[in-house]
């Protein structure tokens, strides 16, 4: 028999009441459901949800094309396609108090319950769940060291597969094997393996472009170990890099030390993102840096939250995200350096061992 994390809950429930008193939550984001419930379905078009409500018991709504397991401490609703979708949820929201939805609800599924005023009144309470997310418990933080040393294995494989008339997508395409070989179970997100100029796109997919001479060669990786994720960037050089190339990778890596540096609790994430992107536009590269500085990360790879210039949000123990300056010479070349890092309650753990010494793959 399952069991809701009750712990899990109370946190949810606790920054539920701060802003909206004597209210209940709606959760429908697959990875929220997983995080309360232990339960993971990707639904498409179908719903799935979990209903929080002061003093009542978790309601987990299931569709019966994905069976669940009973649980001791919630209640669990099973519903077929041809059911009337809000009549199923209005039995058990109460319409004398707010409800919250959270952003991934779909339109589809909230506007009906709107229209017959399913709830006193409707907010969106993504935050709080996001937030307790956000905050990793020692377990959590435990399985994203392991995923990320799994990412450190992976990348120590990467240059081995790199060989002259070798393409992109020949290398992405052999990755998976290696992430299983090493204990997980997927990938994070698809890798992205960039050439030359094609570094210089920071989301570049992988394609037929063959190695050439004097070649960057960016890696942009990560694996899901136990539902975890991991992310990580590195550059190397196939050949003899010119001597811009082995400049604006020295000005990265720097970049991204001098953020490293600054973690802590209490620092702010525009802090960070500040501290990097100055070392760039010193430089002279300020132009060339075109994103922010990192993103949150946990069961997903990119979570709520981020480190920008424009999120003034502290750092706090248990948070975990990238940091990841990057230089991109549109249609020359680009670097990027990126590591994960887990604020502890004095400091901040990078997550990623593997070297940011520029690397020369020889033939």
């Amino acid at each position: 028999m399952a069991k809701v994390d009750e712990a899990r809950v109370a946190r949810v429930m606790e920054r539920l009441g701060r802003a909206h008193p004597e209210s209940q939550l709606l959760v429908t984001d697959p990875w929220s459901i997983f995080y309360l419930t232990g339960f993971f379905a990707e639904m498409f078009e179908r719903f799935s949800g979990v209903l929080l409500a002061p003093g009542a018991r978790p309601v987990i709504f299931d569709n019966a094309l994905y069976p669940i397991d009973t649980y001791d401490n919630a209640d669990v609703v099973v519903f077929n396609d041809t059911d009337d979708l809000s009549e199923v949820l209005m039995a058990h929201i109460d319409p004398t108090l707010p409800l919250g939805v959270d952003a991934q609800m779909r339109s589809g599924f909230l506007l009906p319950l709107q229209e017959r005023g399913a709830a006193s009144s409707f907010f969106l309470g993504s935050y709080t769940v996001a937030e307790t997310r956000a905050h990793k418990d020692e377990r959590e933080r435990e399985l994203m060291r392991r995923s990320s040393a799994i990412n450190d294995a992976v990348m120590a494989k990467l240059p081995e597969l790199v060989h002259e008339g070798v393409t992109e997508h020949e290398i992405a395409a052999q990755m998976l094997d290696l992430y299983r070989g090493q204990g997980a179970e997927a990938f994070s997100f698809p890798p992205i393996v960039s050439f030359g100029a094609n570094a210089a796109n920071p989301h570049h997919e992988p394609d037929a472009t063959v190695l050439a001479d004097g070649d960057v060669v960016l890696f942009d990786i990560g694996g899901r170990y136990q539902s975890y994720c991991s992310d990580m960037t590195r550059t190397f050089f196939w050949g003899e890099p010119d001597e811009e190339s082995r400049r604006i990778y020295d000005i990265v890596r720097r970049a991204n030390e001098a953020a490293e540096a600054l973690v802590a609790p209490g620092v702010r994430m525009c802090d960070l993102d500040r501290a990097a992107r100055r070392v760039i536009e010193d430089a002279g590269y300020g132009p060339y840096f075109t994103h922010r500085l990192g993103h949150s990360i946990g069961l997903e790879d990119h979570e709520p939250g981020d480190v920008s210039a424009a999120n003034d949000a502290i750092a706090e123990p248990g948070m975990t995200f990238s940091i990841e300056p990057g230089i991109y010479l549109p249609g020359r070349t680009g670097v990027r350096i990126e590591d994960l890092v887990l604020v502890g309650e004095q400091g901040a753990e990078i997550l990623n061992a593997y070297p940011k010494v520029p690397q020369r793959i020889d033939r």
